[in-house]
């Protein structure tokens, strides 16, 4: 989908996410892509992901994070590396709801493989005083070794 630039995919991709998840969060959210990245691509897959799922799910969809720094892509790098490679890449948007609303939210993401996006993210939440994650993707794929 993100390399062969079918964004399209996204809407038939969620169609078939959505049934398997029983108890939704109220809110989903998107990995975010650094500006740069998102004006080469031309699309945000999970943005995309995320506004489909929602809909499907009849849900709220939300853009709550924002890269604050441009990385380089994480397909290759070891755990280790992905970790260094994100650090302090993400901040939160100023955000426009309360999190006694959305003590729940998700974040979806096209292929999770360490976790180390998700899980940065993640803190960002803690942080704030949501009390229950979870991560929605498409594809799981096996670490890289090393």
């Amino acid at each position: 989908m993100k390399y062969a630039d079918k964004f399209w995919f996204a809407r038939d991709l969620s169609k078939l996410l959505a049934p398997r998840i029983e108890h939704p969060a109220p809110l989903i959210t998107s990995v975010p892509l650094h500006w740069g990245r998102y004006i080469h691509r031309g699309f945000n897959q999970s943005q995309l992901l995320a506004h489909y799922a929602a809909q499907e799910l009849d849900v709220k969809s939300a853009v709550l994070f924002r890269r604050s720094r441009s990385t380089v892509s994480q397909q290759g790098l070891t755990k280790s590396a992905r970790q260094i490679n994100l650090k302090n890449a993400f901040t939160l948007r100023n955000m426009n709801f309360s999190t006694n609303n959305y003590a729940h939210v998700a974040i979806i993401d096209d292929v999770v493989t360490t976790g180390s996006t998700v899980y940065q993210l993640c803190q960002l939440l803690l942080e704030v005083g949501v009390k229950r994650i979870d991560i929605y993707c498409i594809c799981r794929t096996p670490e890289p070794s090393g």
